[in-house]
């Protein structure tokens, strides 16, 4: 152990690093491994939009904008917001702030409204991102568990069961990272009833709201008692492909904007001006693609479910994002151990559900944002894996009564 150690916060240090990369810095170094573990559209950012893009660098716009992002963008998200999910924000300069990504603005979201000792409540299995950012806020964060055997919903029982005199905020993430459950307006009014008379805010992030297949994404913002004490969160990374980009945005009464926009200014000043163009083509003439991908999204999900529950790893279905979050329960391996044993030993990389918190445990999370013959040839070598545990006398019982019951 180093001495410098001593020298660094003790937030940052009981925040142990992201459980994700430890396999992909090991996959990038493995020949012939195949991951499915990113996060991250396998799609290129549509022409259209690269070509804006590259044009407001050739036409000069290489300056800082605003500290709130280019008022054409705001005024964009702000009738994208209203025509897509009927999220009503008129008043575009004053509420509407353009990030780093979806990931700043979790991180000032939460800085602008935690003070220490603050609790904030994280329904798990979750985004990585979460905790770390409590934590580093000053604030606690207090889990809540959610269950495959409710879709791995957020009830409002489970909330009541984790409301303390310190409630700050709640986060809701849907469709969620990793599990790719959704919530409906049916399950969101019944948080909203309880929600509406306390002195929670609530921090949704809906950066996955367009890759939802069944049904339209409804956001709790959309219940009129609860608009003015939501911030919601969203991008342009998921949706568009355009990670790379790094752009973001937040939706939020002004009061929240402006509290955020005096962190944002100070750490970050402005998002980056190119990428803000590029997002204003996106909004405009985008949305296209985003269909597209979507179908292609949801071909993917099908197939990966259904290959999962043949092979015996039972696999709830999801409904958003673009995830799938099979148990291995049935194995008696731990997800770390089933995680490391499949990529030594058929080189295939996917990622733990510990790492998205306790209750992940007994699961692994497999991205299908990637094309459907490297799924193909993923699943193949996990069949394969499987099939080794089987011989070896593990959960045969289970895989039996699985294909019994598809016959």
């Amino acid at each position: 152990m180093s001495n410098l150690e001593k020298y660094i916060s003790k937030s940052v240090q009981s925040v142990p690093p992201s459980g994700i990369r430890k396999f992909f810095d090991i996959v990038s170094e493995m020949k012939d491994a195949l991951s499915l573990g990113v996060g991250e559209p396998d799609f290129v950012t549509p022409w259209n939009i690269r070509e804006m893009g590259i044009y407001s660098i050739e036409e000069g716009h290489t300056h800082y904008t605003s500290n709130f992002g280019l008022l054409e963008l705001r005024k964009e998200i702000s009738r994208y917001l209203k025509e897509r999910f009927d999220l009503n924000y008129p008043n575009y300069r004053e509420q509407i702030l353009v990030t780093v990504g979806a990931s700043e603005a979790i991180d000032i979201a939460l800085r602008s409204i935690v003070n220490p000792g603050d609790e904030v409540l994280i329904p798990e299995p979750c985004f990585v991102s979460y905790k770390p950012c409590v934590i580093f806020a000053g604030g606690i964060p207090v889990e809540i568990e959610t269950r495959p055997e409710n879709d791995f919903k957020l009830r409002a029982e489970d909330i009541l069961h984790k409301i303390s005199s310190r409630t700050k905020a709640i986060i809701l993430s849907y469709p969620n990272n990793p599990t790719g459950a959704i919530m409906t307006r049916e399950d969101l009014k019944e948080i909203a009833e309880i929600l509406k008379d306390r002195d929670i805010i609530v921090i949704s992030d809906e950066i996955y709201a367009e890759l939802t297949y069944e049904g339209s994404h409804v956001s709790i913002a959309n219940f009129p008692e609860m608009k003015e004490k939501t911030i919601v969160i969203n991008g342009f990374s998921k949706a568009f492909a355009m990670t790379g980009w790094r752009l973001g945005f937040v939706a939020a009464d002004e009061v929240f904007i402006k509290a955020m926009a005096k962190v944002h200014q100070y750490v970050i000043m402005s998002a980056p001006t190119f990428s803000q163009y590029a997002a204003i083509e996106a909004l405009k003439n985008g949305l296209s693609e985003v269909e597209k991908m979507r179908e292609e999204y949801n071909r993917r999900r099908r197939y990966m479910v259904s290959r999962f529950n043949k092979m015996g790893l039972e696999c709830f279905e999801p409904k958003g994002a673009f995830y799938v979050f099979p148990s291995i329960k049935a194995t008696g391996l731990l997800s770390e151990e089933f995680a490391e044993r499949l990529l030594y030993e058929q080189k295939v990389a996917v990622v733990p559900g510990t790492a998205f918190g306790r209750s992940g445990e007994g699961f692994i999370r497999c991205s299908y944002a990637y094309s459907i013959e490297t799924i193909k040839q993923a699943l193949d070598r996990i069949e394969k894996f499987v099939l080794n545990l089987k011989t070896q006398g593990v959960f045969q019982q289970t895989h039996e009564n699985n294909v019994a019951v598809e016959k």
